[in-house]
């Protein structure tokens, strides 16, 4: 079942955040403070025998105690703060000249610097400074009066009681003030630790989501997307790709539970990615049981072409080696062409990186014809192999859409192809300035 919450059930307080709860703490902390310091005063005053009107300290007490119930009641904190940063002020003034002058009061004025400081963490520092500057006129008023009209002689007050109050009253005030500053600096590092916490739980999270975008795409594409870019579509003049497509894969899916079949298609495909990133080339996609990879998107690595043949060499002898894919007697067959295509970022939800142009359609045209076990190349792939790898003499293919085109079947590196190659009509290693001959 579910809770349906009313906006007019929530509470003001739920919404604050953590640096207005702590304002909000810090001046009732600091009121509850002023009270009970006030309280102690006038005792130790009554104790000591010293009779004077207690109708300010009295009528401090009601104040602020009737502006904190009103608080709770309403959690009007705007009127809370302004009610007790007003008694800060004026009341420590008041007392004294009730009493006779800063020295026969003891310097109970010195309270008052509560509210400019109290204004400070429970405001901001912009809100302070009228509280510090009525601070600063009140304590001048105070000095005018003292000066010229003191009467601190007519109240009887012994100086050394003077002495003991004025040591009581720089006590207690240093002492609120220095608790006062205490609770804020424990409380903002309290703060500090949860948002370092949250800050590093978000950077986590950042970096996932950015390990599963550089795995989605191309670190340069990926790297465009971080900086908000709009659309993203780039030309090319020269690139080599490869289709690698598994044999008779879909009458083995006939045969396996899907767990059995998805378990097989990543063991393929991650030995697949392992290749593409030991030879720095970029993985666009699978198809279904057809794999996509392209080299010459960036120019960190100029032999692209050759590090897609040792690439599509190495998958057939990952294939052939595999014991989870011989046991299925899964093989594949490949092609590479090379060219100009386009490349781009389509759509907003699930979107992709993918490749169009002659050359895609070529490589793909040429997995379709290479029989298990071949990798076909076109005729500027052928070009830029040939003096470092074996060929057999190139065949024609009938293209569709295309018509007739020159094909050649790789069949491995110089000095590594030559037990691959024994037997079989194949382009030996060309000397400089000429032609490969067949044999």
């Amino acid at each position: 079942m579910v809770q349906h919450i009313d906006s007019n059930e929530i509470k003001p307080e739920m919404m604050d955040t953590q640096e207005e709860k702590l304002r909000k703490s810090l001046l009732i902390f600091a009121a509850a403070f002023m009270t009970l310091g006030v309280m102690l005063w006038l005792a130790i005053y009554w104790m000591m025998g010293l009779n004077f009107s207690s109708n300010v300290p009295l009528g401090y007490q009601a104040i602020s105690v009737g502006s904190l119930v009103y608080y709770m009641r309403t959690r009007n904190f705007k009127v809370l703060r302004s009610v007790q940063l007003t008694l800060f002020l004026f009341a420590p003034f008041i007392m004294q000249w009730s009493i006779g002058s800063s020295i026969t009061s003891s310097g109970v004025a010195l309270w008052a610097l509560l509210a400019p400081i109290g204004a400070l963490v429970v405001s901001g520092w912009r809100e302070s400074i009228p509280w510090f500057i009525a601070y600063i006129v009140m304590t001048a008023v105070s000095g005018f009066f003292d000066y010229y009209l003191s009467t601190g002689a007519a109240t009887g007050i012994p100086l050394n009681t003077i002495g003991i109050f004025f040591a009581l009253n720089f006590a207690a005030m240093s002492s609120i003030l220095y608790f006062l500053v205490r609770y804020f600096v424990i409380e903002t590092e309290k703060i500090k630790t949860q948002l370092d916490q949250q800050h590093a739980l978000l950077a986590e999270e950042q970096k996932k989501s950015e390990r599963v975008l550089f795995n989605v795409l191309p670190s340069n594409i990926a790297e465009r997307l971080k900086n908000n870019q709009g659309l993203i579509a780039d030309g090319y003049a020269d690139v080599t790709v490869m289709f690698a497509d598994l044999v008779n894969f879909t009458q083995l899916t006939e045969q396996m539970s899907p767990e059995q079949m998805v378990g097989l298609l990543n063991t393929v495909f991650s030995g697949f990615d392992d290749l593409s990133e030991k030879y720095g080339l970029e993985k666009i996609k699978t198809i279904g049981d057809a794999y996509m990879v392209v080299g010459g998107l960036s120019r960190e690595r100029p032999d692209y072409v050759e590090d897609m043949a040792n690439m599509a060499i190495e998958m057939l002898d990952f294939v052939s080696r595999h014991p989870a894919l011989v046991k299925r007697s899964l093989g594949i067959h490949i092609g590479i062409a090379t060219g100009p295509v386009v490349a781009g970022v389509i759509g907003t939800k699930r979107f992709i990186y993918d490749l169009w142009g002659d050359t895609v359609n070529i490589a793909s045209r040429l997995t379709d014809d290479a029989k298990a076990g071949h990798i076909l190349t076109d005729k500027l792939t052928y070009n830029r192999l040939r003096f470092g790898y074996l060929f057999e003499p190139p065949s024609i293919l009938n293209v569709k859409g295309k018509g007739e085109m020159t094909s050649y079947r790789m069949i491995g590196r110089i000095g590594q192809a030559g037990e691959a190659g024994a037997g079989r009509n194949v382009f030996h290693l060309p000397t400089a300035g000429n032609a490969p001959a067949a044999v």
